[in-house]
């Protein structure tokens, strides 16, 4: 049943054909609480490419890139990267934007799945 209701929360959230990665009236953007979602469905159905090598993937990133890719996979938006980064919005989105280029990412969401599956982020343990 809880199951269930994060499938919707995270539905609600994003609609199909929204863009995830540039704030709009009609954008959707994944909360926290999606993002933590769709992580721990996404652990917990394996995939057979799940062995991919975090240096090959991530070798054409800034240091930049991957410091914004591995806060937006921890569920911190573009404002909170910007104040924890001491950036501009502006540049956390440029950042945001050409990490996905570069990875071939076709949004926010599949950016975080890219780096949960190069190891640049691991999920936190469950709370007690």
């Amino acid at each position: 049943m809880r199951l269930r209701a994060r499938q919707h929360h995270i539905q609600r959230k994003v609609r199909p054909g929204q863009n995830t990665t540039s704030p709009g009236p009609d954008v959707g953007v994944l909360s926290p609480q999606a993002t933590q979602a769709l992580i721990s469905r996404f652990l917990a159905t394996p995939e057979p490419r799940s062995n991919l090598a975090q240096h090959d993937i991530l070798a054409g990133l800034t240091a930049r890139e991957q410091e914004t890719m591995a806060l937006a996979a921890q569920g911190y938006s573009n404002d909170d990267i910007a104040a924890k980064l001491f950036l501009s919005t502006h540049t956390v989105r440029t950042h945001i934007q050409r990490a996905m280029m570069k990875l071939h990412a076709r949004d926010r969401a599949q950016l975080v799945v890219i780096a949960y599956q190069t190891g640049l982020v691991r999920p936190a343990p469950p709370p007690p």
